[in-house]
C-alpha cells in the first residue's frame, strides 16, 4: 500500500507513529509524511520522503503566543483550551486539507495515518473518500454514558447520584462549556458539506476516523459500555529509536542509594521551576538519589544551584537505561513517558494540567498507579510526602506491576499493522497488497 502519515505539529503527536512508520516500511509498504518542517531532519534519518506544510500554519515549537498574541489574554486553564482548540485545531482543518489535495496529485496514497488531533481527517475521509486511521496519542475522548465530560480530567462515578450528575455534566460541557469552539466546526465542516450531527468535537475525532488505534490498553482507560466500534487498544506505540549501536547510560551512583526518583517535565515544557526544582528541592541532600532529566532547559544552571552528590541532573538520558533503577517517577505526566513509567513498573507522582495532562493523570490517580497532585506547581512538601507514601504503599507498585504485565501481552507495533490490514481488506482500495489480513482484533482488545 500506498501510506500517506500525517501529525499535529507536536512531538507528543509526531514520535509516538515513527515506530508503526518504519515497521509498516519493513513489512513492504511506501511510507510517506505530511508534517512541520521541523521533523524532516528525522524523517531523512528514518528514510521518509517528507511533504512539509504549505498553506497550513506551522504551529511547530512553543510560540503559540507570538502566532497568536490575543492568547495571552486568556488567564484560565478552561479559556486557553478553548482557544487552542479553534485556533490551533479546528482551524487548521481546511490548510492541511488543500495541502493533501496537492499531495494526491504526485502521490496517489491508499490510506492516511495520523494523530488523533490532526484536523485534516474529516476532509480525507469524507471529501477525498480515503480510508483513514488514527492514533490515539491521548486518553480516550469518546462521549460515553458511563463517564463525565473529556477534557476536564474529571474520574467517573459508579453511584446514581455520581451518573446523574455526569449526564448533566456531559450537556453542560457540550452546549456551554465547548459551545464556541463546537459552533466553530460545525460551521466549517457545513461549508465543506461534510455531515456531523451536530456531535461533540471531542467525538469528532474519533467518529470521522474508519479506525482509532489508542495507544494504550484497557486497564488504563475508564471502563466505556458504549466503546465506539472502530476503536482499537494496541499496547504502547513508542518512539522509533533508530538502529544505530550507543552506549548504554549509567552512572556509579546508582548503586549507592537504596531510593531513586526520576523527575522530568518531557521536552515540551521548559520551565523548570514547575516540578524539577521542587523535586530538587524536596530531596537535595538526602538519602534519595534524584536523577533529572530537564530536555536542555536550564541544565547547567540547575547543576551550580543543586551541586550535591546526591543529585544527577542530564538534559536527556534514555529512560529504558535509567527505569529498572528507579523507585519512584515523578513526572507532568505526558502520555509516552506516562506509558514508560508503566512498562518499568514504576509508581509515579504525576502533575500535570495543560495540553490534555490533566486527563492523563487523573487516570494515574484513579487506578492508584500513583498520586495525582491536580496542579501542574507542586510544593517541595507535596512531591516529598507523595514519593515517600507511593514508596511505602505496596498497593501502588503492585497495581502498575499487573498493568504492566497487561501491557506485555500487546504486540503494538503487529496488532496496529493488522488492523490496518484488515480496513484495507474491508475498503478492497487495493486488494493486490500483500497483507496480513485475516486477524481482526476484538473489541475488546
Amino acid at each position: 500500500m500506498k501510506i500517506l502519515f500525517a501529525n499535529f505539529p507536536a512531538d507528543g503527536h509526531f514520535n509516538p507513529l515513527t515506530g508503526l512508520a518504519i515497521h509498516l516500511q519493513e513489512q513492504g509498504h511506501e511510507v510517506r509524511w505530511y508534517t512541520s518542517q521541523v521533523y524532516a531532519p528525522k524523517l531523512r534519518q528514518m528514510q521518509i520522503a517528507h511533504y512539509p506544510f504549505k498553506r497550513a500554519m506551522d504551529l511547530s515549537g512553543d510560540h503559540l503566543e507570538e502566532l497568536f498574541p490575543e492568547r495571552n489574554k486568556k488567564t484560565s486553564q478552561l479559556s486557553k483550551l478553548k482557544f487552542d482548540l479553534i485556533n490551533a485545531f479546528i482551524l487548521r482543518g481546511p490548510e492541511y486539507y488543500a495541502d493533501i489535495q496537492e499531495i494526491r496529485k504526485e502521490y496517489a496514497f491508499d490510506l492516511l495515518v495520523a494523530d488523533c488531533a490532526f484536523t485534516g481527517t474529516p476532509f480525507v475521509k469524507d471529501l477525498m473518500k480515503i480510508p483513514t486511521v488514527s492514533i490515539g496519542v491521548f486518553p480516550l475522548t469518546e462521549t460515553s454514558k458511563d463517564l463525565p465530560p473529556a477534557g476536564l480530567g474529571m474520574t467517573p462515578s459508579g453511584s446514581l447520584i455520581g451518573k446523574a450528575r455526569q449526564a448533566l455534566l456531559r450537556r453542560f460541557a457540550n452546549t456551554v462549556i465547548f459551545r464556541e469552539p463546537n459552533r466553530v466546526l460545525y460551521q466549517l465542516l457545513d461549508e465543506y458539506k461534510i455531515p456531523h450531527n451536530s456531535e461533540s468535537l471531542f467525538d469528532m475525532i474519533i467518529r470521522k476516523s474508519d479506525l482509532l488505534l489508542q495507544i494504550g490498553t484497557p486497564g488504563f482507560e475508564y471502563y466505556r459500555s458504549d466503546l465506539g466500534e472502530n476503536i482499537r487498544f494496541v499496547g504502547a506505540l513508542l518512539p522509533h529509536t533508530g538502529t544505530k549501536q550507543r552506549p548504554r547510560w549509567y552512572n556509579e551512583k546508582l548503586r549507592e542509594y537504596r531510593k531513586i526518583v526520576l523527575v522530568t517535565q518531557g521536552t515540551v515544557e521548559k520551565d523548570v521551576t514547575k516540578i524539577i526544582v521542587p523535586t530538587l528541592e524536596a530531596f537535595k541532600s538526602s538519602d534519595t538519589l534524584v536523577i533529572a532529566t530537564t530536555g536542555g532547559s536550564g541544565t547547567q544552571q540547575l547543576r551550580d544551584r543543586y551541586p550535591y552528590k546526591n543529585i544527577i541532573i542530564e538534559d536527556f538520558i534514555p529512560f529504558s537505561d535509567v527505569m529498572p533503577y528507579v523507585t519512584a517517577y515523578v513526572t507532568n505526566g505526558g502520555y509516552g513517558g506516562t506509558m514508560l513509567g508503566i512498562m518499568n513498573k514504576l509508581p509515579m507522582v504525576v502533575a500535570g494540567v495543560h495540553e490534555g495532562k490533566n486527563e492523563i493523570c487523573a487516570r494515574v490517580g484513579y487506578f492508584k498507579l500513583g498520586i495525582n497532585l491536580r496542579t501542574e506547581r507542586p510544593t517541595p512538601r507535596q512531591i516529598q510526602d507523595a514519593v515517600n507514601r507511593i514508596i511505602m504503599d505496596d498497593e501502588y507498585r503492585a497495581n502498575v506491576k499487573e498493568l504492566a504485565a497487561e501491557f506485555a501481552r500487546f504486540n503494538p507495533y503487529e496488532r496496529s499493522a493488522r488492523c490496518i490490514a484488515s480496513l484495507a481488506k474491508k475498503t478492497n482500495n487495493n486488494p493486490s497488497a500483500k497483507l496480513h489480513s485475516s486477524y481482526v482484533i476484538p473489541f475488546s482488545s
